[in-house]
């Protein structure tokens, strides 16, 4: 594996996958050591053509010798074809080029719903573009539901089934009761909100597969199934409890969070 040396990238401190992969590039040898920095403490004779808002949007590659920038997906491009030159062709290739472009901005527009930190004062933030919040949103509401749905057939002994439509119905509904109420309480971060509690659901969602896979082949007292969902609904109600700090929103959304499912439960064994 060949190290790309004379090039820093530049990531972003505040989130937690950026350092993280960040330092497995340098860790396994991809960049040479001394090849990453925070862009929030850019030493500024790294290169003056960066540009700092669009290097918080997309991570920067630095070439410190001749200081040409690239940003996004080309700064991981280049390093990982500079590692292993078998992958350049596929990096050339348009609609593959196109296609990692576009999830590259998904996540990276994301990043601080993701996985939330703490955000420092007086440092440059990414931009927020509402159009992949709103992918986001649906994204997790469809794929949540879906594995809930398959989930449900394990609980009919506790829950009624319901129709196939009723956890869209739910996830949805989630949404937008948490959404009126975060616009009236904290309109300014009523996106930051939302996008948080999906990711709740989402990784709540995630660990229900384990169990969905192991009821393929072994037989379980349906006693596990309700118990394991509801430790996993304590998780989440402890998760959205750290996110609220994070976002300084106090006890009040954790409250209607635990409201909307209480109704929600309600509706399901009276209708």
């Amino acid at each position: 594996m060949k190290t790309l040396k004379n090039h820093v990238i530049l990531f972003d401190n505040e989130c937690p996958m950026c350092y993280a992969y960040t330092k497995t590039f340098v860790k396994i040898g991809m960049l040479a050591k001394g090849g990453r920095e925070a862009y929030q403490s850019m030493p500024e004779n790294i290169c003056p053509l960066v540009d700092k808002q669009r290097a918080a949007n997309e991570i920067a590659l630095v070439n410190t010798e001749n200081g040409e920038v690239t940003y996004g997906i080309q700064s991981l491009f280049k390093i990982i074809a500079h590692a292993m030159p078998i992958f350049k062709p596929l990096f050339l290739f348009g609609p593959f080029v196109y296609l990692m472009r576009k999830l590259y901005a998904f996540i990276s527009y994301n990043r601080k719903v993701i996985i939330p930190a703490a955000i420092k004062e007086n440092t440059i933030q990414p931009s927020f573009k509402i159009q992949y919040r709103l992918a986001y949103l649906l994204f997790t509401w469809f794929v949540t539901a879906y594995i809930l749905t398959a989930y449900a057939h394990l609980l009919t002994d506790f829950v009624p089934l319901g129709s196939q439509y009723r956890e869209y119905l739910i996830c949805g509904g989630q949404i937008f009761f948490q959404g009126a109420i975060i616009v009236f309480y904290r309109k300014e971060k009523r996106w930051d909100y939302l996008g948080n509690i999906m990711t709740i659901s989402f990784a709540g969602a995630l660990l229900l597969l384990p169990v969905l896979v192991i009821a393929q082949y072994l037989i379980i007292p349906s006693i596990f199934f309700i118990l394991y969902f509801l430790m996993v609904a304590g998780l989440m109600f402890l998760e959205h409890l750290r996110r609220s700090k994070l976002l300084q929103l106090g006890w009040a959304m954790s409250l209607t969070w635990v409201l909307y499912r209480l109704i929600v439960l309600g509706l399901i064994f009276t209708l």
